[in-house]
């Protein structure tokens, strides 16, 4: 119990340094979710945010598969995210094969995917809804309600470092916000695309590199990725072995 005070601790401190001025929104999007994956009885996270004409966009995953499930429920506009999203309120499946009726075709996929269990958390500030956390199991089960309640408050406070409360008092409109979250996600999949043929890696390898490089030379992610995508960075510096001593 008391580890899992500490992680919980870390877990908003790290968020918590979103409030500071020239964050990484794309690091912090994928803490948010490896931090969910550590802290709740879940496999996968993913994040979603709304765009500027109203669609959902992932954002962050903890894994590849959990990606493409979120990609899968968008195409179909149906499962647990979109309904979070639409109805701003928690949508918790503890058995999706139950729920074949409500949502057959994501249902099937899930299935196929290997994930039992999906619960879904809106990400909110000031009555309005901005996107959703999801959070896939193996198995089926329900979250405890202290799990739902850290998921929500964890959800709670990445929204805000998104948004960044400042933004507003200097009068900047919430859709640009947004949009340059979008965009630095667009890039990073690019980046991974170019590390994944360069490297014969899979996307999540690739990822991991991606951030390995930009972390132990103390750069943003989303520089790294538009560096890449942009061949301005060649792949083999950001696939090079780690000095020895230093963690990838």
């Amino acid at each position: 119990m008391a580890d899992r005070e500490r992680q919980v601790t870390r877990a908003f401190v790290a968020l918590a340094d979103t409030l500071v001025d020239d964050y990484d929104v794309a690091d912090l999007l994928h803490t948010l979710v490896v931090r969910c994956v550590e802290l709740l009885d879940v496999a996968a996270a993913g994040l979603t945010l709304v765009d500027e004409r109203g669609g959902l966009q992932v954002l962050a995953s903890s894994t590849e598969q959990a990606r493409l499930i979120e990609l899968f429920q968008f195409d179909l506009d149906e499962g647990p995210c979109v309904e979070c999203f639409t109805t701003s309120a928690p949508v918790l499946v503890a058995d999706v094969a139950a729920q074949a009726a409500r949502w057959p075709r994501f249902a099937a996929e899930a299935a196929k995917d290997g994930f039992a269990s999906v619960h879904a958390v809106p990400m909110r500030l000031r009555g309005q809804t901005i996107g959703a956390l999801n959070l896939f199991g193996l198995n089926a089960g329900e979250l405890s309600a202290d799990d739902v309640a850290l998921a929500q408050g964890l959800a709670d406070t990445a929204t805000i470092g998104i948004l960044h409360e400042r933004a507003f008092r200097r009068g900047e409109i919430l859709s640009e916000q947004l949009q340059s979250a979008l965009n630095s996600r667009v890039i990073i999949e690019q980046a991974k695309g170019v590390l994944a043929v360069t490297g014969q890696l899979s996307m999540d390898a690739a990822f991991t590199a991606l951030r390995g490089f930009a972390r132990r030379n103390n750069l943003r992610l989303s520089d790294v990725a538009r560096a890449l995508a942009e061949r301005d960075l060649n792949p083999t510096v950001v696939l090079a072995p780690s000095p020895a001593g230093r963690p990838r």
